[in-house]
């Protein structure tokens, strides 16, 4: 699997950069999840799943079966009691937990699914970390599939939205689009939706831009990144410009991906976090 990035200087809108020319492009990559079974990819679904404690009824049980017979009409009006008020004391603690509980749902491919990584070392399990050490009670979903582009995750929108109901939304995808070939007015339309789509169930979204390497042509590389600036401001949707600023785009890129030359190493997701942090953090509630 391998998004559409480069590990030499990208283009930028205002200037063309050069690219070595021992990177070579990677054929296109079957939308696959990044894990070699179902098991496996589960696991790569980051959930902070809320625990609320349940008190045991080992004691209200041995109480109920001592008493004698004559009282077995009040015992059972006692035991209806205590079970119904416990079953509301738990019903009280999950609607509390739900309503505290906002969720953040990530759309992305195999950069934001830790592709060639081990299992909870990506930016989005470093962002649910940065979460919880800010003290935001916000449940993090990492529903990114390797290989995916905009038209797959437009598919599957819908009922993640049902789903999850998220508060915010991450897209990021578009780089396998390039790989692909595909008109950049697909990738434009699919983008739009998506963000139109969250928006209109009360969800905040947030672009993450990516950039192609310069053998697409200046033009070309110039219109992909200006696409995400053009759909995050026509919608007023958060924005990172470049994704992977300070990875892709460094002297000692080589350095940052591990040796397909596409995916970047365990080492480069915090520098991505730190792309995506500032802009997410004047959405977050």
């Amino acid at each position: 699997s391998c998004p559409a990035i480069c590990t030499v200087p990208v283009v930028g809108v205002s200037r063309p950069a050069m690219m070595d020319s021992s990177v070579l492009l990677p054929d296109p990559e079957a939308p696959t999840m990044a894990t070699a079974s179902r098991a496996c990819s589960e696991k790569s679904m980051l959930w902070r799943i809320c625990r609320v404690p349940v008190e045991s009824l080992t004691d209200l049980q041995t109480w109920l079966t001592a008493i004698i017979e004559s009282d077995m009409k009040l015992s059972m009006n006692r035991r209806y009691f205590n079970a119904s008020a416990l079953g509301l004391l738990l019903s009280g603690s999950f609607t509390a937990q739900s309503k505290a509980q906002a969720t953040l749902l990530v759309v992305g491919d195999s950069l934001s699914a830790e592709y060639g990584l081990k299992r909870g070392s990506g930016w989005v399990a470093l962002l649910d970390t940065r979460l919880r050490e800010e003290g935001k009670a916000i449940t993090v979903v990492n529903a990114s599939i390797s290989g995916d582009t905009t038209s797959g995750g437009l598919s599957r929108l819908p009922a993640l939205l049902k789903q999850h109901q998220p508060k915010l939304l991450l897209i990021e995808l578009g780089g396998n689009d390039a790989l692909r070939g595909l008109p950049l007015k697909i990738s434009q339309d699919n983008l739009e939706a998506m963000v139109k789509a969250a928006q209109s169930q009360g969800a905040k979204v947030l672009l993450l831009g990516m950039q192609v390497p310069p053998n697409y042509g200046p033009q070309y590389a110039a219109e992909f990144s200006a696409m995400y600036s053009k759909v995050a401001k026509r919608h007023k949707a958060g924005l990172v410009p470049f994704f992977l600023k300070g990875v892709a785009d460094t002297d000692n890129a080589d350095a940052m991906f591990q040796s397909d030359r596409i995916h970047p190493v365990e080492a480069a997701h915090p520098i991505m976090l730190g792309n995506v942090w500032p802009a997410l953090r004047k959405l977050l509630p």
